[in-house]
């Protein structure tokens, strides 16, 4: 059975947008894996930043070196944020759950997003990553370091998270046609972060 904080997530973020943008870190202290990642995808390409949020920092990073990004959202108020500030891109109102775009890209982001799913749909993520990726994409994700749930607050409220074992991300990663180029546990040189790193291999 979901955890009702899980279910509550899209909710929450619509709510306190407004607290997000003014919280959020624009330092980039990501910028390492972000130019990992786009090393992976050359100089140009497009990326689909799922859970983009309101577009800063990070698809905000990319578009300026150049990348066609496509941002997906559940929040609606996160996004109109996106869109009045990159109106040239493309941001798309969707649960990352129920993705369907019928189309691949050359990069995939799911940063501070991704794990705040329940560990089922976690699971199920791995398909949708497949189906809008081809041979030689990038696909880079936060989770936790362990298996298990840990919860957070934000504006007062709970805020959910979960992760599989390291172990399972590396099994739902190789099921899903990726190999792991980079993986770091609560990276101290990111703020703590636990990133995955992969590329398409087929």
């Amino acid at each position: 059975m979901t955890h009702p904080a899980a279910k509550a997530i899209l909710s929450l973020y619509q709510r306190h947008a407004e607290a997000f943008a003014r919280q959020r870190s624009r330092t980039l202290f990501e910028k390492p894996w972000l130019d990992k990642f786009t090393a992976i995808i050359g100089n140009r390409g497009s990326i689909l930043d799922i859970g983009c949020g309101n577009g800063q920092p990070i698809a905000e990073y990319f578009i300026a070196q150049g990348f066609t990004l496509t941002g997906v959202d559940g929040a609606s108020a996160m996004l109109a944020r996106a869109r009045a500030r990159f109106p040239h891109q493309r941001w798309l109102q969707q649960d990352m759950r129920q993705l369907a775009l019928n189309d691949t890209f050359d990069g995939l982001i799911a940063w501070d997003s991704f794990f705040h799913l329940s560990q089922q749909d976690q699971r199920g993520m791995f398909d949708i990553f497949a189906r809008h990726s081809h041979a030689g994409s990038a696909l880079m994700f936060t989770s936790g370091p362990a298996d298990g749930i840990a919860m957070g607050q934000f504006e007062g409220e709970p805020l959910f998270h979960a992760s599989l074992a390291p172990e399972a991300y590396r099994s739902q990663l190789t099921a899903a046609g990726f190999d792991v180029v980079d993986a770091v546990l609560n990276d101290p040189a990111c703020a703590g972060h636990s990133v995955w790193l992969a590329q398409r291999t087929h």
